[in-house]
């Protein structure tokens, strides 16, 4: 039997959206005939980001807990009550063979209410710090599929299986591309690169930072691709104006920017340091402190203690980071080490691995 039903969920960041989009069409290249619904939280950017890549997508009225005391949480056990009965008559009308949770609020009442209705059940969890929703699920799923090792602190080790996080098939043959990335660009090839990577919607502080540091940059001889956000492209497009800064709201040709770069600095979310991994470039990690357990801080922090990338964290910013730029850039060696490093961490066949994982849950 191949038509199957797949219901995949999560959402409210490009880190829990991406990687369910990978792992359906990679379920969708071994059963052309299943059938996929993926589940959302109603008002996130997954509802726009789910039809593009060609899929179905219901919506959850459902939000996180704020971790101040806030009048949005006083809505949040009607959100979860609505979200549990809805999820329920989606489940009923569609059926599926298995469900999948890939982090992000609106996983919560979906893989709930799958979980006692029987229906066989997946968590990919791709932080080396698990958010609130898959450690209370964890005990009642039937595989949880991890990046990190050591994630037996927070999860039943019988249950968990190392994969990885899942990442775009067009980064995993980056080697003969530095030509063409920097062609892409309209780039110097004589000149060193820098990609400045703040997520989709930007990161101020990172901003900030290349903002101060443009005169630094020039009199390094480095040549700036600045991913800076939509939040903040308006503030940061009149740097265009400079001769070696590109400044992009957003970045649609990943591949060829992340071939460009001969170094990065970036946010600290699973999918970015998923990517960066395979990517093997020298990285320097600036994650960002204003997400829920400081996971960021976490996810850079199992790398920069494998001495393959430099973690700086926002508050040291104005004392550390020339300091550990200059001697980043000053030894080729050390450039040279950390890509090596880096390297090593890829789990280059983690969807291929967390799709197996579900096959399996499908043929029991």
């Amino acid at each position: 039997m191949s038509n199957y039903k797949i219901i995949l969920s999560g959402g409210g960041t490009g880190g829990h959206i991406y990687p369910a989009i990978a792992i359906a069409d990679e379920l969708k290249s071994r059963f052309p005939d299943a059938e996929f619904l993926f589940v959302g939280a109603s008002d996130r950017m997954e509802m726009e980001k789910v039809p593009q890549a060609g899929y179905e997508i219901e919506g959850l009225w459902i939000s996180g807990i704020q971790r101040k005391l806030t009048l949005r949480n006083l809505a949040f056990p009607f959100k979860l009550m609505s979200s549990l009965l809805k999820s329920r008559k989606i489940l009923n009308t569609f059926q599926p063979d298995v469900v999948i949770g890939t982090g992000g609020f609106a996983s919560g009442p979906l893989l709930k209410s799958a979980i006692s209705k029987g229906i066989p059940s997946l968590i990919q969890e791709q932080n080396s710090y698990p958010g609130i929703t898959n450690k209370l699920l964890s005990s009642q799923v039937d595989k949880i599929c991890v990046a990190y090792e050591g994630l037996e602190a927070f999860f039943p080790k019988e249950k968990i299986i190392l994969t990885g996080n899942p990442i775009r098939k067009d980064l995993l043959d980056m080697a003969h591309k530095h030509i063409e990335g920097k062609d892409a660009f309209t780039l110097i090839h004589s000149k060193h690169t820098l990609l400045v990577l703040g997520g989709s919607l930007g990161a101020r502080r990172v901003n900030q930072l290349i903002e101060e540091k443009l005169e630094y940059f020039e009199s390094q001889n480095i040549q700036v691709i600045w991913q800076c956000g939509k939040l903040y492209y308006q503030q940061y497009k009149q740097y265009n104006a400079l001769e070696n800064i590109q400044v992009h709201a957003f970045l649609n040709n990943m591949d060829m920017a992340y071939a460009a770069a001969d170094i990065i600095i970036s946010r600290a979310g699973a999918s970015s340091v998923s990517e960066l991994c395979v990517v093997g470039k020298p990285v320097v990690f600036i994650p960002s402190p204003n997400v829920a357990e400081d996971h960021q801080t976490k996810n850079a922090r199992a790398i920069s203690d494998k001495n393959a990338a430099i973690l700086i964290k926002e508050s040291e910013l104005d004392v550390q980071f020339e300091v550990e730029f200059d001697a980043l850039m000053s030894s080729l060696e050390k450039r040279v080490e950390l890509s090596k490093n880096i390297k090593q961490l890829a789990l280059v066949n983690a969807t291929k691995d967390i799709a197996d994982q579900v096959e399996k849950l499908l043929k029991q």
